[in-house]
């Protein structure tokens, strides 16, 4: 605790009290006779002060927080309480000031607050994984139940393998081309060209797009280019003003099939591309092989969205 002589300019520390000194590693002839703002420092609020000021001119009581500095310049939290003393006149003759170091304390709390918000972070991510994981297990089909497992199971693997990105980039975003060369090495054969600018995909958004891209790579694998020797994929995208396009091209495979069928991973795509980001699919089936082109919108027409990076 200290005492400011209220009757003196700039309140001058008249008391200072062996606690006070051990908290700021100041002498008595240190402080008295200097007003308490020689605690404050370069990272003190100036709003703090500006509630401590307010406080002793209008000789009311205050309880503040305000991060002040020792001696030696250590900073410290203060929890700052102060109170007038009046004379028998009524008249403000002193202000008694009790700091408490609060330091510790906050520190705990800030801890607590973070994990708060992690767990209701993680909470959120797994909410979202284990819907699509929902999705997979009761849209996928097969009459052999060790084909079923095993699509279910590749598909639980492309979720890991974008999850694996976001854990690395702190899931705030991952690069689209990373993920995409994630998901279709898994089914490496033949030439495959991966080639666009750098475009960040937020977290929400990654999970599900990886999906599609691991649907039409295994497609591709089981149908289409991938599945000949001789079989080229080129994947490419670009940004602009109303959101994102990729192109997905597949050259010397099998003659497509005109009808892409209801299988699982035209469900997929239909049901993540078209209803959950809000874009769209065309596909051009040539001899030559398949042509598709996924429309993604913009960040405040989906929700969650992506930007372009210089």
């Amino acid at each position: 605790m200290v005492v400011s002589d209220a009757r003196q300019p700039d309140y001058p520390i008249v008391l200072a009290n062996d606690a006070f000194l051990s908290l700021t590693g100041y002498t008595a002839e240190d402080v008295l006779g200097r007003n308490c703002r020689l605690l404050q420092g370069e990272a003190t609020s100036k709003t703090a002060v500006a509630q401590i000021r307010a406080a002793v001119a209008q000789e009311r009581e205050a309880t503040i927080e305000i991060l002040n500095y020792k001696k030696d310049g250590t900073p410290f939290w203060n929890q700052l309480h102060l109170s007038p003393i009046h004379d028998d006149h009524g008249k403000l003759a002193y202000y008694f000031a009790s700091q408490i170091d609060v330091t510790d304390y906050r520190r705990v709390q800030t801890l607590e607050e973070a994990e708060h918000r992690l767990l209701l972070e993680v909470d959120h991510r797994t909410k979202n994984v284990l819907a699509i994981v929902d999705s997979i297990v009761r849209l996928s089909r097969s009459d052999n139940a060790a084909s079923y497992a095993a699509s279910v199971q590749q598909r639980i693997q492309a979720l890991s393998r974008t999850h694996m990105l976001l854990a690395e980039e702190g899931w705030q975003e991952v690069e689209l081309g990373a993920l995409l060369r994630a998901q279709v090495q898994a089914f490496q054969s033949g030439d495959i060209n991966i080639d666009g600018p750098t475009v960040m995909i937020p977290a929400p958004s990654a999970q599900p797009i990886g999906l599609v891209i691991h649907e039409l790579a295994a497609n591709a694998a089981v149908h289409g280019a991938l599945s000949q020797r001789r079989g080229r994929l080129g994947i490419s995208w670009m940004p602009h003003s109303s959101g994102l396009t990729l192109t997905w091209i597949e050259r010397g495979g099998p003659i497509p099939k005109k009808e892409p069928g209801r299988g699982f991973g035209n469900v997929v795509l239909g049901a993540i591309v078209e209803k959950q980001l809000g874009g769209r699919i065309s596909r051009e089936w040539r001899d030559d092989g398949l042509s598709l082109v996924i429309e993604l919108p913009a960040l405040d027409r989906v929700g969650h969205g992506m930007q372009e990076r210089p």
